[in-house]
């Protein structure tokens, strides 16, 4: 199987931060990007990690921000390795398809989550009160249904190791403002609906995603990556049927594991088994496969 990049040490160059699968080092007024094969299940990161994830994970973005780049500018700046600082071309056999150099920006602190069908967390609170973060829905809805139209439902930027909290649209406007939470909410479904009419026709559904976006210069960017399995759900049409949840192009294989063996969800995760890991790895190239082709 090939091997995983689960994490980078680049000494000689100043880290800005380690997520959950991304090394992000400083370059001053512009950041590297490196998309590793760690993954993360239930905001806990496994010991080992899904082979060329990283390079699936940033060919989609890639992908995604040329199509949409007519709706909001986009931070990259380019993910040609030949175009990167000499200080980097040492590091080029790591760098290569997975790392991006993007603008710095501002980040806005609301992850920006948009829904076209009901599932997950939005399915859980419409069981109780008929409403996605407080968007009243109609009567009689099932599981993985399409809804009447996609929805802005932002929730806050936990720390590292917590969980997002979803709010309000207006308790989104007492954070970041109204005039602010009015455009990143209008691009944010622009970039859905543009996204998810693509994809159909690929044969995917795109349940819902997440976007994230910085101010530079008083402008709006669209800032991490885009449209991937990591930040989406994606569902195969030939397969749907509401009523139920969905087979999905993403780590649901990964968390039916650590379901079925009873894991408690806290730190040290367990190391995942060579068939799960194989299962994961097909479903996101399948993924990409049918997306660009």
């Amino acid at each position: 199987m090939t091997e995983c990049i689960l994490s980078t040490n680049f000494k000689d160059i100043p880290i800005f931060r380690k997520g959950k699968v991304r090394d992000v080092y400083d370059l001053g007024d512009k950041l590297l990007i490196i998309a590793t094969d760690r993954i993360s299940a239930f905001d806990v990161v496994m010991p080992n990690g899904i082979p060329n994830k990283g390079k699936i994970l940033t060919q989609m973005t890639l992908f995604w921000f040329q199509l949409i780049k007519e709706i909001v500018p986009v931070h990259l700046l380019t993910s040609n390795i030949r175009e990167y600082p000499k200080n980097l071309q040492a590091y080029s056999s790591i760098l290569e398809g997975r790392s991006m150099i993007v603008k710095k920006t501002k980040v806005i602190p609301i992850e920006c989550i948009v829904r076209g069908y009901l599932s997950g967390s939005g399915w859980k609170e419409y069981q109780q009160n008929q409403t996605i973060c407080k968007i009243s829905l109609p009567k009689g809805l099932v599981e993985s249904d399409a809804l009447p139209n996609p929805i802005f439902t932002p929730s806050t930027k936990a720390e590292e190791g917590l969980h997002d909290q979803n709010i309000s649209v207006e308790e989104t406007e007492k954070i970041i403002g109204t005039e602010l939470t009015e455009k990143i909410k209008n691009i944010s479904l622009k970039i859905y609906n543009t996204a998810k009419n693509y994809a159909l026709k690929k044969g995917i559904i795109i349940a819902d995603t997440k976007f994230e976006f910085g101010l530079l210069d008083g402008q709006v960017i669209l800032i991490d990556e885009i449209l991937t399995p990591d930040s989406s759900r994606f569902w195969p049409v030939e397969f749907y049927q509401p009523g139920h949840g969905q087979p999905s192009f993403d780590k649901q294989f990964v968390r039916d594991y650590l379901e079925e063996i009873k894991w408690n969800k806290k730190p040290p995760a367990p190391t995942l088994p060579e068939d799960i890991i194989e299962k994961t790895a097909k479903k996101y190239e399948e993924a990409l496969q049918k997306l660009v082709s």
